[in-house]
């Protein structure tokens, strides 16, 4: 914006009053050696008068400022009434915020308001005196004022001469910044309206629909259905959705988005409904829910829903996922994972792999970090169907733990197994080709792999884990078997090495090393086992698994022992059923093995739902949590940034202390409490 004439009338105007005190003064000196008595009586008026002038000059000052705007705005009757005419409220401020001038637009906005007709900030509160402050930006901020939506545009501007120069009487330091208001109250209206018609796409799957029709009379099965079918159709229809059945078990439900805070209040209610459904069937039905929404195409939306789908099942099934653009949230898993009566996923699963193998030439073999004992002994098994099958496998191990040291040893000392069995993470990335198969075993979480590395390099990745999988997880498996209701990863093994090949030998130490991992995972065939559970113990045991050797290996060292027993003598009891603990890592060889192992001592207190056990090692503090059946500890880890099994789970805290992370875990327990996700 250009003003012209800047050494115009009004500038003299306002510089006259500062030339005429110079006059004055300069006469009252002269006035002093002729007539000192009168110069003495004009000082005072003098004094005043300058006095005066200095703060008119300076109080007013923003207002000379608006004059002078104005006066610039009002230099071309053009010019003038474009911007007093255009639509778009329009005004400029300095940089307090003080409204210098504004058009018609802006003052009619403005009238009844006389606050925000002197200053921008209280018109919008969420403008601060700093966004004045920034040079060449122009600023986009959306405010409320008087119910209506406005986007604010602040641009600096320069008042200058036609040469470009600053006129004389203004303030070189003063910026002046332009205002856009744009009302964006009907676009925001409408765009919300759209948000709400956007479609969400469910299915319910039922997870133990065989299991129940085999435990109810035959008569009663058509009654049993009809009654699920009607809840779940009255469910989706008090949200005002549409549900088709698509198989026996399998449902297809459609609902507009601003219902689905109806059935994330209520935490997918239908769950618990299903399972109240009872015509003489012991075993209680229990149902999955996945659902989609947020993407841009319904296909996309579907895509979410079985992605949703397939974590809930992966999960144990007995709840809900949903799955946006942005975030997977879950509910539910209070129930106990069913176990499977028939082998047939394992023998499709063993043939596949099988037929993978076959197309390649080396297979390398990875667990979680800190192997244990159900990582070691899941890897050498697949390492035994590999080796069967004509193939050069090889286990990768970063470090080792004491826990699987005596057992490993006995690889590594023995004849009958080649000296790299056992390579380090840097080495089998070195070896990785395009005939080299990927096994990881015991784990489907990316960061808590023993080498991340081979899943960037390695194109053909299988995953086998009986873990409960979480919202990250190794996603370009060209094969997965996770079955998050065996009792652990050497069951699943075991398993499938029955059906892997006809005469396949499984040596003394593989056996070994896989019955412990059974034990180990099982808590010595106390937790989470089933009849699949014995039968590939039994399995192991006509192996040649020894349960003699094997109890040797996992006794406990002295210090072990007394910190195990020093960490429970110094238990708290958290509200009454949980019970949490730490444990001294100084001196431990697996303080987090110790950790784990406190954690199943202490559920045999009367009355604790849950145990939970801290220690720091390494700069990390490990948490390790168990439960029976009256809490899903998984969900709680979870929410920590962890996860697990619903009766074994863990999490890390990489800052922080001990005591805050406990704090942590209890808040995370009083959520879980208050959302009713507590038996």
């Amino acid at each position: 914006m250009s003003i012209k004439n800047p050494k115009s009338l009004i500038e003299a105007y306002f510089s006259w009053p500062f030339i005429l005190i110079f006059i004055i003064v300069l006469a009252n000196i002269i006035l002093a050696f002729t007539l000192p008595h009168a110069a003495f009586i004009l000082s005072p008026f003098i004094a005043i008068y300058i006095a005066a002038a200095a703060y008119i000059y300076l109080t007013r000052r923003t207002k000379l400022h608006a004059a002078l705007q104005a006066y610039a705005m009002g230099a071309s009757d053009v010019h003038s009434e474009l911007f007093n005419e255009m639509p778009t409220p329009y005004c400029m401020v300095d940089e307090k915020g003080n409204v210098l001038w504004g058009n018609r637009r802006f003052e009619e906005i403005v009238r009844n308001d006389r606050a925000a007709a002197a200053n921008i900030m209280q018109m919008f509160p969420n403008i601060h005196e700093d966004m004045f402050l920034r040079d060449d930006v122009t600023l986009e901020i959306h405010s409320d004022y008087q119910g209506r939506k406005y986007l604010v545009d602040l641009i600096r501007t320069k008042v200058t001469t036609e040469d470009g120069s600053m006129p004389s009487l203004y303030d070189p330091e003063m910026k002046t910044i332009a205002v856009y208001l744009r009302d964006e109250t009907e676009e925001t209206q409408l765009r919300f309206a759209l948000d709400r018609e956007h479609i969400v796409i469910g299915l319910i799957y039922i997870d133990n629909y065989e299991e129940v029709l085999e435990q109810t009379e035959e008569v009663r099965r058509s009654l049993l259905t009809a009654l699920i079918d009607r809840k779940i159709n009255r469910y989706i229809s008090a949200v005002s959705g549409l549900t088709r059945k698509i198989e026996k078990d399998k449902y297809f439900f459609i609902l507009k988005e601003q219902f689905l805070s109806k059935m994330l209040d209520d935490r997918f209610s239908i769950m618990e409904e299903v399972k109240q459904v009872n015509i003489g069937n012991e075993l209680a039905v229990t149902i999955s829910i996945g659902l989609g929404y947020g993407a841009e195409t319904y296909a996309q939306n579907y895509e979410y829903a079985r992605t949703s789908m397939d974590m809930a099942l992966g999960r144990g099934g007995d709840q809900a996922v949903v799955k946006s653009n942005e975030n997977i949230t879950y509910f539910g898993g209070k129930a106990q994972t069913q176990e499977k009566t028939t082998r047939v996923k394992a023998r499709v699963k063993a043939q596949a792999f099988k037929e993978l193998l076959e197309s390649r030439d080396r297979v390398i073999i990875m667990g979680h970090a800190n192997s244990d004992v159900d990582c070691l002994g899941a890897s050498v098994g697949v390492y035994r169907m590999a080796t069967t099958l004509g193939k050069r496998a090889y286990i990768v191990e970063n470090t080792i733990t004491s826990t699987i040291l005596p057992l490993k040893e006995r690889f590594l000392q023995n004849d009958d197994y080649p000296e790299d069995m056992f390579i380090t993470g840097s080495q089998a990335v070195q070896m990785v080709d395009n005939n080299t198969v990927l096994v990881v075993v015991d784990c489907n979480r990316p960061s808590i792999i023993d080498e991340p590395e081979l899943l960037k390099v390695c194109k053909t990745i299988v995953v086998f884990d009986h873990h409960r999988q979480a919202s990250e997880s190794i996603q370009n498996a060209v094969l997965s078997y996770c079955e998050p209701y065996a009792s652990s990863a050497c069951e699943m093994i075991a398993e499938m090495m029955q059906y892997i090949g006809d005469g396949i030998k499984v040596k003394g130490p593989e056996a070994d090393a896989m019955y412990g991992g059974i034990v180990i995972d099982t808590q010595e065939f106390t937790n989470q086992t089933g009849v699949r559970t014995f039968e590939a113990a039994a399995y192991l045991r006509r192996c040649g698994a020894d349960i003699t050797r094997i109890r040797k290996v996992f006794r406990e060292n002295f210090k072990d022992y007394q910190a195990k027993a020093s960490a429970i003598s110094s238990a708290e009891i958290y509200r009454n059923a949980y019970a949490f603990s730490t444990i001294e890592s100084k001196g431990l060889e697996s303080p987090t093995v110790v950790c784990a192992q406190t954690a199943n001592e202490l559920l045999n207190i009367r009355g604790i739902k849950a145990s939970i056990v801290l220690t720091l090692y390494n700069d990390i503090i490990y948490v390790s949590a168990r439960s029976i059946d009256e809490m899903n500890v998984q969900v709680l880890m979870e929410k920590l940034g962890g996860g697990g099994h619903r009766t074994i789970a863990g999490a890390q805290f990489r800052e922080g202390s001990i005591p805050e992370a406990m704090d942590s875990v209890k808040a995370a327990i009083d959520e879980m409490i208050k959302e009713g996700e507590v038996s």
